[in-house]
């Protein structure tokens, strides 16, 4: 009954939730709608703030400008100087006089070129009469600037160069002598630095003729080139005035239309931009400013993802809130049934208690067995392990004292034949050789630590000659056993290195009984011994021509315990006492298969340092 009750009321409120969040999500996009149309519109309002204030520092920068330069032609005409000229054009000492003063007030006021031109339009005296582009001998009766200051008004006119190339302003003023207007003075000045400075801003500066052709522009890639599309009239225009001289006024309009409804222009670079423009009448310009929207755009798409996002998490809380509300009228709701039903169970739980309490209290006595069990388990596995360590220590004495116990009675047995025939000097070596065994055999019972030795023992410094005449004489008995012939060569540079001498002289000795060992009863029972400088010390190769080790039993060759030698005729126990010195040295043994069969060990060993080394 409970359970029925509570999937109605989860289905009621399942359904409500649904309507709610579908709702909820309804008004959350019609406000993002309304707020982004808002907020676009502030931010581009604020955008245009901005470019309004640019348009009019560009506009105030060029009118300063020309206005400083406006009355300098009427000024310069009157000079005496250039009224001498306008009256004998032809004269070449008032031609040199004229030049003169016209480059001294260019070059003081800043000016860019200041010319003379008589009547028919051909210049007579200019500022840069000693420049390789100078205007003197041009005709530039085409100008309207020349034009209008003949009619005697004031010529104004912005151009392209025809002899210099250089984007100028020009000013022309009527040279009147004796009442009548004998020439036009005419003052050429340059805008290219206030254009330098609209460069690398934010926004994006640009100037138009009247035929809309940009000739003023932050952007170099915009110059000479319309802004919207000419119609044919102006481009005869331009023809007729030569406005930009031989230059071709080529490449797409800049704008790809007109702004449209939402006021954007539309650069063919791209994105939408804002355009501000203001006419300056004196000059026939317009200027214009293009501002980029999209951090406009960005702004007001921010803006309304937050106040969708704060819509949301309000809707969200008051949904949690109501959700919470039903809930509660749930839970009470279902109350009075669980309660009912609590009870019941109450009884069937109590009997089943009853039941699990007697399970438990087997299965407690049943646990309680089996760990006694295991720790006499563990204490029995303690005491193998103490047996198996003990039954490792005496093989690894068993046999590292088989051999010098070997040598002592082979040189003990021929000790009284010596000392009968008088050979005393060779009786004398046998008895130290046999002492030297016995030291031997002494150190090894000192210094055993086959599988638990400390890594931090002191590392001696070794002759390899000595220890390899040694080994050599130790295992010399075994050699002859088999009949096998070792041939030892060594280089006349060996290093000394890293390494006691009795450790490193017992290996050598494991290794050389193993060789003889594995030639025994073959045809060929050489053994050969090499020792050669490495660049960090020396390695020793004791090579067998034996039967090998086949692949199988290669990575347990190093094992303790292993062997590959019949029953009763050795522990396993050489390789693997012989592998921990070297590795206490710093060194390696390693087996390899040689070209032509059998095995070849390889001992690596680090050169000796010249301190802290131990006595040998």
């Amino acid at each position: 009954m409970p359970e029925r009750i509570a999937a109605a009321t989860a289905r009621g409120r399942h359904a409500a939730q649904g309507a709610l969040a579908l709702f909820g999500l309804l008004v959350v996009l019609l406000a993002g709608v309304f707020v982004h149309a808002q907020a676009q519109r502030v931010f581009l309002d604020d955008t245009a703030r901005r470019g309004d204030t640019t348009l009019r520092l560009a506009v105030s920068t060029l009118t300063a400008q020309l206005d400083r330069f406006q009355r300098l032609p009427r000024l310069v005409a009157e000079q005496p100087v250039i009224r001498a000229l306008a009256a004998h054009p032809h004269d070449p000492a008032r031609i040199a006089a004229a030049n003169l003063t016209l480059r001294h007030i260019a070059v003081t006021l800043g000016a860019s070129d200041i010319y003379f031109m008589d009547p028919g339009g051909i210049t007579r005296a200019a500022s840069n009469f000693d420049h390789p582009t100078s205007f003197i001998g041009g005709n530039f009766a085409f100008r309207p600037y020349f034009t209008q200051a003949l009619a005697g008004g004031e010529g104004r006119f912005f151009a392209l160069g025809t002899t210099s190339g250089k984007r100028g302003y020009y000013f022309g003023a009527p040279v009147r002598v004796d009442d009548r207007i004998a020439g036009v003075m005419v003052v050429k000045i340059d805008l290219d630095a206030i254009e330098d400075t609209w460069r690398g801003g934010d926004d994006e500066v640009l100037v138009t003729d009247p035929e809309n052709i940009i000739f003023l522009s932050s952007r170099p890639d915009w110059l000479f080139r319309p802004y919207v599309r000419p119609d044919a009239d102006a481009a005869d225009r331009t023809r007729a005035t030569r406005r930009y001289a031989d230059r071709a006024i080529t490449g797409a309009p800049l704008l790809t239309g007109l702004p449209g409804p939402d006021g954007l222009a539309r650069p063919g670079t791209g994105g939408a931009m804002l355009a501000l423009s203001e006419w300056m009448e004196t000059a026939g310009w317009k200027v214009t400013v293009l501002l980029d929207t999209a951090l406009a755009r960005r702004q007001a798409i921010v803006f309304t993802l937050a106040v969708m996002l704060a819509l949301g998490l309000l809707m969200a809380l008051a949904a949690a809130l109501w959700q919470r509300r039903a809930r509660l009228r749930d839970r009470l709701a279902m109350q009075a049934a669980a309660r009912a039903e609590l009870e019941r169970r109450v009884a069937a739980r109590t009997a089943e208690l009853a039941a699990l309490n007697a399970r438990l209290g087997a299965e407690v006595a049943e646990r309680a067995a089996a760990e006694a069990n295991l720790r006499q388990a563990q204490a029995d596995l303690i005491q193998a392990a103490k047996l198996a360590a003990l039954g490792q220590m005496s093989a690894a004495l068993s046999h590292e004292f088989n051999q010098p116990l070997a040598a002592v009675r082979n040189y003990a047995e021929t000790l009284p034949a010596l000392v009968e025939r008088g050979r005393t000097d060779e009786a004398r070596r046998n008895a130290g050789r046999i002492l030297a065994l016995v030291d031997r055999m002494a150190a090894l019972g000192r210094d055993l630590r086959n599988f638990a030795r400390t890594p931090e023992r002191g590392v001696g410094r070794a002759s390899l000659p000595e220890v390899i005449r040694a080994a050599s004489e130790i295992a010399g008995p075994r050699l002859r056993a088999v009949g096998a012939d070792l041939a030892v060569t060594l280089a006349p540079d060996l290093p000394a290195v890293a390494g006691g001498p009795l450790r490193l002289e017992q290996v050598l000795v494991n290794v050389i009984t193993n060789a003889a060992d594995a030639v025994d009863g073959r045809a060929d029972r050489r053994i050969l011994l090499t020792a050669e400088p490495t660049a960090t010390g020396a390695r020793i190769r004791v090579r067998d021509f034996g039967p090998g080790v086949p692949d199988a039993l290669r990575e347990r060759i190093f094992d303790p315990f292993f062997t590959t030698r019949g029953v009763g005729r050795g522990l396993g126990l050489g390789l693997s006492i012989s592998y921990n010195i070297v590795k206490d040295f710093g060194g390696e043994l390693t087996l390899v298969d040689p070209e032509g069969g059998g095995a070849e060990f390889r001992i690596d060993l680090r050169r000796a340092a010249d301190e802290g080394i131990q006595a040998a």
